[in-house]
């Protein structure tokens, strides 16, 4: 079905494409796949890569104090608030090809598809890639996003370390440099958006279930994100008696079992897992004694997520196998609910091309989480096959998001022209 949208009819679907395929080839692993960790040189080189695009199209190109890249459609009364649609490009140690990228290249299309037909609209329009959304080298992650919209300050992002001890500071100076070398400008002064939208990946299988190419995103479950360490007593593996070990790797199962007995008894809804475990001193014979893991705790309930964080601080106060257990929060991100207003707009967009889609909430974290405080906020999802992310298989299906870029547009070009509402922060 096709919407009376002169933008999403201009949206070029083999140039689209052809863009997702070249993002691809920055950081691509083989056979298949990414790895272009925030800051690193393939991050910088798909962000330089951008502003390449985006030039190319008369667009001017800006970045800030966090590496976040904006490309600029100037509108003819630069003093309203830009309308704002984008996401990051950055990925997993060993990702998918469209966590993110998606989203930066739809904006990217629609910017396309805006000087193919040479619309003239009052509002600027600016595609932002965010920097470090997924916080694989430095943790946590969204720190762009996050202090855009003023949830967090620059001298903690700015300290954060990689595995390697390379400073998310050290690491920023250098994409800086780059940016400034590349013609890009400085924008030192904040920008409150109009309005900003995200197209992502839904991550999970419920689209592709439905046969559904695209749907409205109503809200994301919050995230916590801790570290734990489990201390113990080094010791001979072979002379050491049952009775007399302290072994922190015993201590951390016997906690971990508990955590997740805690979250079973919060219901299905809750997500929790631990990515990360190391033991030390790492010797084949010796007891361990120190364990170290993370925890993410996702709902989107905040009295359930608040409910949890006391459990765990009570089961880290007890002793486990003889072991002492120190749990630190290091990231907490509330469930939020996006904006009513955007959300119909993007839902009539969607049914235009797909009367039957659902309405979802996200069960992952995204940059629209910290802009959801900011400016009013929503997202589209288009599936992905059997809800694979965050691994090499991660795939979507040309046409499938093909009609999601068309749904962006078409709700791009009714915000697009509609000057002024309750919504608009210039007013």
């Amino acid at each position: 079905m096709k919407a009376n949208s002169s933008l999403a009819s201009a949206v070029d679907g083999e140039r689209f494409w052809a863009d997702i395929e070249a993002q691809s080839q920055i950081g691509a692993l083989s056979p298949r796949g990414l790895r272009r960790l925030a800051l690193d040189d393939q991050d910088n080189r798909a962000r330089l890569w951008l502003m390449d695009q985006g030039k190319a199209l008369g667009c001017s190109a800006h970045y800030d104090a966090m590496g976040n890249v904006f490309l600029r459609r100037e509108g003819q009364d630069p003093s309203l608030a830009p309308l704002l649609i984008g996401s990051h490009l950055d990925s997993q140690p060993s990702g998918g090809a469209y966590d993110g990228t998606l989203g930066v290249v739809a904006g990217l299309a629609v910017l396309r598809a805006l000087a193919k037909q040479q619309i003239a609209h009052e509002r600027p329009i600016e595609v932002v890639s965010w920097t470090n959304e997924e916080g694989a080298r430095f943790a946590p992650g969204a720190s762009g996003s996050s202090w855009f919209a003023g949830r967090r300050d620059a001298e903690t992002i700015l300290a954060a370390r990689d595995d390697d001890g390379v400073t998310f500071q050290e690491a920023l100076a250098d994409c800086l440099g780059l940016l400034e070398a590349q013609g890009a400008q400085f924008r030192d002064t904040p920008v409150i958006p109009h309005a900003f939208l995200e197209l992502h990946i839904e991550q999970g299988p419920v689209l592709e279930n439905q046969g559904a190419p695209v749907c409205v995103v109503t809200g994301i479950q919050g995230v916590n994100w801790y570290e734990v360490e489990v201390n113990g007593q080094a010791n001979h593996a072979g002379t050491t008696p049952e009775a007399s070990r302290r072994d922190a790797f015993m201590g951390a199962l016997a906690l971990v079992g508990a955590l997740k007995e805690a979250v079973a008894a919060k219901g299905d809804q809750v997500r929790f897992t631990i990515g990360k475990f190391t033991l030390s001193p790492s010797s084949v014979n010796t007891i361990p004694q120190q364990a170290r893991f993370t925890i993410d705790l996702r709902h989107p309930d905040p009295a359930v997520l608040d409910a949890l964080d006391a459990a765990f601080r009570r089961l880290a106060e007890q002793e486990w196998s003889g072991c002492t257990a120190q749990l630190e929060a290091t990231s907490r991100v509330a469930p939020v609910a996006f904006d009513d207003h955007l959300v119909a707009i993007l839902d009539a967009s969607v049914k235009a091309f797909f009367p039957q889609a659902p309405r979802l909430v996200s069960g992952a974290f995204h940059d629209a989480i910290h802009l959801a405080h900011l400016c009013p906020t929503a997202m589209l999802f288009t599936p992905c096959r059997a809800g694979i992310s965050h691994h090499p298989d991660e795939h979507i299906e040309r046409d499938d998001a093909e009609v999601a870029v068309r749904a962006l547009a078409h709700a791009v070009e009714k915000l697009l022209t509609t000057r002024n509402d309750s919504h608009d922060p210039d007013h």
